[in-house]
């Protein structure tokens, strides 16, 4: 009777342990076949990652330079002056720009409306500065033509100046390409200049145009 309830126990036991193994071993692989379908995002950087990833982070925040931009930003009247050549008369028109900061502090956006001409004059600017590059960039479009002007440069925070230079391509020379160079000074938080200078028909460079802006109140 003791070996006829023995045996069935034994074996009971004996096929728990078998079924328990199968299974602990089926849950581990399991567990292992979900780790290796973890995303790579959500698992550990490696130290090459980490690295690459504080380069990138560091190029893409906002620092000093930037905040220079902001000096920028707001709503400005302002009077233009422009001259056709070193000689000539300036020809005079006044407009608005309203100025903001886009993309959390990195890019100075501008809108210029007014007159230029006897014609309505819009025009649109984006400034920021490269961490990478280390320097100001610029764009500028407006309906006076159809191309964009790029420019780069820096800022001196001592005379509060920045200092852009580019090259455009002018229609009436047979698209030949010249250069250009633009100085904003700030006299103070409410006024500033924006001069632009290029090559006369000589090559010889003067001041093609003045700015002045003034802060609304």
């Amino acid at each position: 009777m003791k070996n006829f309830i023995t045996t069935p126990l034994f074996l009971f036991i004996f096929v728990f342990a078998i079924s328990f193994g199968a299974t602990a071993r089926n849950v581990l692989s399991a567990e292992e076949a979900a780790d290796q379908e973890q995303p790579a995002a959500q698992k550990q950087m490696s130290e090459k990652e980490q690295e690459m990833m504080a380069k990138w982070q560091e190029y893409a925040t906002p620092g000093e330079a930037q905040k220079a931009l902001e000096q920028f930003a707001g709503e400005w009247d302002y009077t233009v002056s422009w001259w056709n050549s070193p000689d000539a008369e300036p020809e005079k028109s006044t407009g608005t720009s309203e100025n903001k900061m886009i993309m959390g502090g990195r890019y100075l956006k501008q809108k210029a409306k007014g007159t230029s001409m006897g014609q309505e004059y819009q025009g649109m600017g984006i400034t920021g500065y490269d961490n990478a590059e280390e320097q100001y960039e610029g764009l500028w479009i407006d309906n006076m033509g159809t191309g964009m002007m790029l420019s780069t440069g820096s800022y001196d925070a001592d005379a509060k100046t920045f200092t852009m230079s580019g090259t455009y391509n002018c229609p009436m020379e047979d698209n030949k390409e010249k250069s250009f160079r633009t100085v904003a000074t700030f006299a103070n938080e409410d006024k500033f200049t924006f001069d632009m200078y290029g090559p006369d028909m000589e090559g010889t460079e003067y001041k093609m145009m003045e700015i002045v802006y003034t802060r609304k109140k």
